[in-house]
């Protein structure tokens, strides 16, 4: 036994962070859908069968929101209870979550730990991660615990004690986490999600802040707290935080205004319930995945332009996935010097490098590949879905988004394996990924270079 624990332990050693990055979420996901394959994890007492638990605690790890099977009405407590702490551990990564316990053991984290957590949160150093890393841990319980705390004020009149409790602990966690498991089949019947909370103010208000600040990212967080001016704030926090804003604006106002005589989504609803619906509907698109209106109902211009807010997705270091706003943000910066022919990329008085500059791209030509390649090939499999539904879908699993006009429980057996592939790429990175399955390193700097060549573009 000794033996081979100091086999798989050389192995490990020997593995570059990317790959246990991999291997880590990997094993997590296989955990949880063994657990909630039991019968103990389902109401009726009968195994919901391998794929569908796998494809549910995926989602849950990938803190992605798709589901097989209403969360309320099919899960017992027992696997509610597992798929939160799913949404949990992939929310905060597991790497985070390991530091936790080790911090608890009073055990010594060493370099190739804190390598580790330097790859999962996405820093560029690797001084104070431990001390990052607890920031990151005391911030996510007092926000989460503040936001139940809030919705306990809805919950426990409507449910009870304990339920009431219970439903605040659990939407709380999924909003932050921008999981978007929800609870409410229960109340407006199965993958009915938050719509009957509509006109709702402190659900709607209280859920959407949730959700904006798990999708900043803990270092914007940390930096307001340690900086509280706009002006003294760092860049990375400066573009991320007009970035978002933006974002959420631009998406409420076209959603207001393409659906506002929409009957089915925001035409019945008063003029302020209609600016709250908007206004949630553009937050929920940082790739959280609650609704409160049908999105199977809106207008096909509307959907077609959640997509592209889906695609962008949430901050760095965040529990949102998409390409991200930095990236997105890092692509005009560099249009827009080329429009103006500067030299340099600039904002804010300060130069982006060239190295952000290509990896921005690169993020951005992945992440377009895979959703073609992904839309492409759910169309075969599930032919009798349309284009929009089919892409909506695979950018829902890409984004780690969530959100279903078309229903993840009718796709086919092959369809949910790749949303669960999509997921699973969506939450660990497409670029962790591919570094991860390159075997030998790249050399940066290469002994020769060759001589410039001469294209054309454009």
């Amino acid at each position: 036994m000794k033996k081979i624990i100091r086999k798989i332990s050389d192995v490990i050693n020997k593995m570059k962070p990317t790959q246990i990055m991999v291997i880590g979420y990997a094993i997590i996901i296989l955990v949880g859908a063994i657990l909630l394959s039991m019968p103990i994890s389902t109401q009726n007492g009968e195994s919901i069968g391998f794929l569908d638990s796998l494809f549910t605690s995926t989602s849950a790890v990938c803190v992605t929101g798709l589901v097989a099977v209403d969360t309320a009405t099919y899960w017992s407590f027992f696997g509610q209870l597992i798929i939160i702490t799913l949404i949990q551990i992939g929310g905060l990564g597991f790497m985070t979550v390991t530091t936790l316990f080790a911090l608890i053991i009073k055990k010594r984290i060493n370099l190739r730990e804190r390598l580790l957590i330097q790859e999962s949160l996405n820093q560029i150093d690797l001084s104070g991660l431990v001390k990052l890393t607890r920031y990151i841990l005391l911030t996510t319980f007092l926000i989460e615990g503040t936001g139940a705390l809030l919705l306990s004020t809805v919950f426990i009149p409507q449910f009870g004690i304990l339920k009431g409790i219970w439903y605040s602990i659990f939407h709380a966690i999924s909003a932050f986490c921008n999981a978007g498991f929800d609870l409410m089949g229960v109340v407006s019947g199965p993958f009915s999600s938050l719509t009957s909370y509509v006109n709702n103010f402190t659900i709607s208000i209280t859920i959407s802040l949730l959700i904006i600040l798990g999708g900043i990212g803990y270092p914007v967080i940390l930096d307001v707290i340690k900086n509280k001016k706009l002006s003294k704030l760092n860049l990375h926090s400066k573009i991320v935080i007009f970035s978002t804003v933006t974002l959420i604006l631009f998406g409420m106002v076209f959603i207001f205004a393409l659906e506002f005589n929409n009957p089915e989504t925001l035409g019945n609803l008063s003029f302020g319930g209609k600016i709250l619906a908007s206004f949630f509907q553009s937050v929920t698109l940082r790739t959280a995945g609650f609704n409160t209106i049908d999105l199977g109902l809106m207008r096909e211009c509307s959907i077609f332009l959640m997509m592209i807010l889906m695609f962008i997705g949430a901050s760095p270091a965040s529990t949102g996935g998409g390409i991200k706003t930095t990236t997105i943000a890092t692509l005009v910066l560099t249009v827009k010097s080329f429009i103006f022919q500067k030299q340099d990329i600039e904002v804010y008085q300060r130069r982006i490098s060239e190295t952000t500059v290509k990896k921005s791209f690169g993020i951005f030509f992945i992440g377009i590949t895979l959703f073609l390649i992904g839309t492409l090939i759910i169309s075969i499999t599930d032919p009798d879905f349309s284009i929009l539904e089919v892409g909506f879908e695979v950018v829902s699993a890409i984004a780690t988004v969530g959100l279903s006009i078309g229903g993840s429980p009718n796709l086919s057996v092959l369809g949910k394996i790749f949303i669960i592939m999509f997921m699973f790429i969506g939450r660990v990175g497409s670029l962790t990924i591919f570094m991860a399955l390159t075997s030998k390193g790249i050399k940066k700097n290469p002994p020769i270079r060759y001589p410039e060549g001469k294209i054309i573009v454009g």
